[in-house]
């Protein structure tokens, strides 16, 4: 009978205990299906957060490596969606919730989808407004608030059934220690043994949970649990832990990815700030160039405005001369000594090859005879307009990326407003000019007599005037026709520009008259310099064509400004054409100074 007592109560013992074992599998089944709704619930998250930061990223670096990966993350995103909506099936709550955010996520992906065309079509400015409406900010954020809220409710459902779990072990506990007292020694031992089994395994259970709660997200459940149940419960909780530290690290990832884009967003925005500042010198620089009338003023201005563009890096502007044979060098800066002013344009590779030229370090390239010894590290920039070099820009120095970028507009505007100013040049020359001879004209003689005069007022130097013209012109005419005295203009005129000094002004009064203005100069010493000057052309044969057309001579006049006189300078050139006209009573072929300049 006690046998059947014991059997009964071993075979009782053993049907409470299977229906204890059996309900904590269920209760186990549904930890575990908490885990996998939570496991899809971040991995939502996640996922939307990683295609964000790659769209974010796209949009502030333009670098197409972050926007491979938006699409697999929006794909992901979607699927996991859909995963925890099939997941909460059972729970109408936690379902609804799960659709709310299955829509949610749906809007916020369209969002960034449509942010990814507009970068897609290069339109980064527009996706960047786009962003900023912060429709993708609410949206993420009501989808965060939902998780929230799935989260919590769903960690609460696994927290009650990891306490049913528990209730059921100390039913179990309760149940062995009752039939233990009751059943045989073998019995006893096996229910101590098994006391140990179920012991041991929650004991780890509850001290990694302690551990976990206490901030080390490593703690896991390691170690033979015992039983199946108890391990699949381990690996539950462990594949938990697990995703809560993804999310955590993903947490961690996704901040520091935000922090390199800030980093990213405040490097461009502090080159945007530096190219805006280089841009407006830039600007002050061409509105300076456009308003020179010299050579000397555009130089002036290339000497001060450069240093600023390109700080630290010393060079010098060369240009074409009017025969484009040779290269002169026009303004320097930063203290740099040329090895040559002037050189050919076969001796730069820039100007050979139409595009930059430059050495880095000795022997890295073919070096430009125009350098000199002086070649470790130089670069020389083309200046190009409208398909035609017109000079080159040489630096003494390395040129780096973001001075890439200040060099090219430089050289755009320099190159721009070098074109101008040969233009203007162009222009003034045709004014000033006279067309057959090449001399300055009648105008440019007035404009610059009164200048001289007020020089020389101030000053207190000399200036003097010659009057000319070519004795028996008229024969010429007559003799060989118009074309003739037109040689002969020109033939004389190029004499006189020969035989003057550079500072003289050589002018065409009109007809066969000349005249030069000599500034700093008194009558006597301009006497002997125009006797020169009239014994040269005596000398001269005028040819045109294959026939001589003979010998001529010229009569001069010579003045000097005195105080007496006007300051537009009719007086100084009446003076000078009344000694001209005696030289032409006493025989032409003379010069004849104004008694009054001699006398001074």
């Amino acid at each position: 009978m006690l046998c059947t007592l014991l059997g009964i109560l071993t075979t009782g013992l053993a049907g409470a205990l299977v229906g204890v074992t059996m309900e904590m599998h269920d209760s186990l089944t549904w930890v575990d299906h908490s885990s996998q709704v939570l496991r899809s619930a971040n991995r939502v998250v996640s996922t939307l957060r990683e295609a964000e930061s790659g769209q974010r990223g796209f949009i502030l670096t333009q670098n197409p490596e972050f926007a491979e990966s938006v699409e697999r993350a929006l794909g992901s995103a979607r699927r996991e969606a859909a995963t925890l909506a099939r997941l909460t099936a059972d729970n109408p709550t936690q379902n609804t919730r799960a659709r709310q955010i299955e829509t949610l996520v749906g809007e916020r992906i369209a969002i960034l989808q449509a942010s990814a065309r507009l970068t897609g079509n290069g339109s980064f400015v527009a996706a960047r407004d786009f962003v900023a409406t912060g429709r993708g900010l609410m949206l993420m954020q009501l989808v965060d608030g939902k998780i929230g809220d799935l989260v919590l409710d769903e960690r609460d459902l696994a927290a009650t059934r990891m306490d049913k779990v528990e209730r059921l072990l100390r039913v179990i506990l309760w149940l062995a220690a009752v039939g233990t007292p009751l059943t045989l020694l073998f019995l006893v031992m096996m229910a101590r043994s098994l006391i140990r089994r179920i012991r041991q395994p929650a004991g780890a259970m509850i001290e990694v949970m302690g551990q976990l709660g206490a901030g080390e997200r490593k703690a896991r459940i390691t170690g033979d649990m015992g039983s199946s149940e108890f391990s699949q419960l381990a690996q539950g909780y462990n594949a938990m832990a697990d995703e809560l530290e993804l999310a955590l690290a993903d947490q961690v990832k996704a901040h520091d990815n935000l922090e390199a884009a800030n980093d990213a967003l405040s490097h461009n925005a502090q080159t945007l700030r530096e190219r805006g500042e280089v841009i407006e010198i830039l600007g002050g620089m061409a509105h300076r160039m456009q308003a020179a009338r010299t050579d000397e003023e555009l130089a002036a201005i290339i000497r001060v405005f450069v240093p600023r563009v390109l700080p630290h890096i010393p060079g010098a502007l060369y240009v074409h001369n009017n025969s484009r044979n040779l290269l002169v060098a026009t303004a320097t800066w930063g203290g740099l000594e040329l090895a040559q002013g002037n050189f050919a344009p076969e001796e730069c590779w820039a100007l050979r090859r139409g595009q930059s030229h430059f050495v880095d370090e000795p022997g890295s390239d073919i070096v430009c005879p125009h350098v000199g010894s002086q070649t470790d590290h130089y670069h020389c920039e083309p200046l190009l307009a409208g398909g035609e070099v017109i000079g080159v820009l040489y630096l003494k120095g390395t040129i780096d990326t973001e001075n890439r970028f200040r060099l090219a507009v430089l050289s755009e505007n320099i190159a721009s407003a070098l074109v101008n100013h040969r233009l203007q040049r162009g222009l003034r020359e045709q004014t000033i000019r006279d067309p057959l001879t090449g001399l300055f004209n009648r105008r440019y003689l007035e404009e610059t007599l009164s200048l001289e005069i007020a020089r020389a007022s101030r000053s207190g130097a000399p200036l003097s005037l010659v009057m000319c013209d070519v004795d028996h012109f008229k024969r010429f005419n007559d003799e060989f026709g118009h074309d003739a005295g037109d040689q002969v203009l020109q033939t004389v005129a190029a004499e006189l520009r020969r035989r003057f000094r550079d500072g003289d002004v050589v002018c065409r009064f009109g007809g066969e008259e000349f005249v030069i203005i000599a500034p700093a100069t008194d009558a006597t010493v301009l006497q002997a310099r125009v006797e020169e000057v009239r014994e040269a052309i005596s000398l001269v044969t005028v040819r045109q064509g294959g026939r001589t057309l003979g010998s001529v001579t010229m009569s001069f006049g010579v003045a000097t400004w005195s105080d007496g006189m006007d300051r537009e300078g009719a007086m100084l050139v009446k003076t000078a054409d009344a000694a001209l006209y005696a030289a032409k009573r006493n025989g032409r072929n003379r010069v004849v100074v104004d008694a009054t300049a001699l006398a001074a």
